[in-house]
């Protein structure tokens, strides 16, 4: 067991021997934990048919770390809802709420800041605080069920930071939210994204074989993914698509590679090219995805021409890909934006 001191970050099964530890009978444990992952309560005064005792044991021994909401936004355009939840020790992080018709979807983030240093991304600026835990990684999702009223279907770890760089507790998570015994989501409606990770990338389609995988690709070759990513001056290409593919023929499943076009770096019809001949023969879809510009960087967004000549090009090879379609552009929607305004409005910055 991972060094997480909250009682919303432990298994049942860790849960029913801290109970049974503490003197308390152990089917108590599964009453502590449907109040915590099915009931969604806040403070340990919810659980109505929990004795007093047996509370106060477990909430000694065990805080109970969540988030705390400081800022909503709600987008004017498509009813997008962008929250700045506060952790307990005063990290701010973001999470987004998507409204589509197959249902709820919330991208959460898996760490405060983030040490990747992807050179278009704004939560990579001040670099990693912290990991986060199983506990406030599921509040985030179980904050906005109860901020909304309604209930969420599809989860996305896209937001702030690296999953895969907070893989064991990323792990925990999804055994946690796939429980029958806590909100019970398929993991078939899970997708992680990472920019690229190796050996986690093989470790993860071993143990989760439902969830879908998003790979950060950006670029077409080495020397351009270096200039944009310093993950790939760990992780060469070629090592990169190996991994990849074992997904891919592990798992049966699409794996998915986003690709943000960012104007005269790499959205080019050069690059398209180079990009159907990198990913040809691989049961994959790419993600266009038209780059958010961060006043830090002076990277621009591709123009309309540009992204549908290099989204022709890659159907021309029968290769799957779609541009994504912008949510909340109106309220800074994007990863790291929220966070970093609200800390130079604040003078925290």
């Amino acid at each position: 067991m991972e060094n997480w001191k909250d009682i919303r970050s432990l298994n049942m099964e860790e849960l029913t021997e801290e109970v049974a530890a503490v003197g308390e009978k152990r089917f108590r444990a599964k009453q502590v934990y449907g109040w915590l992952h099915q009931k969604l309560i806040r403070s340990g005064d919810e659980m109505k048919n929990v004795p007093a005792a047996c509370r106060e044991k477990l909430f000694e021994s065990f805080p109970l770390y969540g988030v705390t909401e400081v800022e909503r936004y709600v987008s004017g355009i498509d009813g997008t809802m962008k929250f700045l939840f506060a952790l307990h020790d005063g990290n701010l992080i973001e999470s987004v709420l998507m409204k589509y018709k197959h249902g709820n979807s919330v991208c959460i983030s898996s760490q405060a800041g983030c040490r990747m240093g992807c050179r278009f991304c704004a939560s990579t600026l001040p670099g990693l605080s912290r990991n986060m835990y199983p506990s406030e990684m599921l509040d985030q999702i179980y904050a906005i069920q109860r901020a909304t009223g309604e209930r969420v279907s599809h989860i996305v770890v896209m937001g702030t930071g690296e999953p895969f760089d907070n893989f064991e507790a990323l792990c925990r998570m999804i055994e946690m939210i796939s429980d029958e015994n806590g909100l019970n989501i398929s993991r078939r409606n899970i997708t992680v994204s990472t920019c690229g990770i190796v050996p986690k990338i093989y470790a993860f389609a071993d143990r989760f074989p439902q969830v879908t995988l998003a790979i950060s690709l950006h670029a077409p070759n080495d020397t351009m993914r270096r200039e944009l990513m310093p993950i790939a001056n760990r992780y060469a290409m070629e090592e990169l698509m190996e991994a990849a593919s074992y997904y891919v023929h592990k798992t049966g499943r699409r794996i998915t590679f986003e690709y943000s076009l960012v104007k005269d770096q790499n959205d080019h019809p050069e690059h398209a090219q180079m990009l159907a001949a990198l990913v040809k023969g691989l049961n994959c879809h790419i993600n266009l995805i038209p780059v958010n510009p961060v006043k830090e960087r002076d990277y621009e967004q591709s123009g309309q021409k540009n992204i549908r000549a290099f989204l022709h090009i890659l159907e021309k090879h029968h290769i799957q890909a779609t541009v994504r379609r912008e949510m909340g552009r109106d309220i800074s929607a994007a990863c790291g934006q929220l966070r970093k305004g609200y800390k130079e409005r604040s003078g925290n910055g």
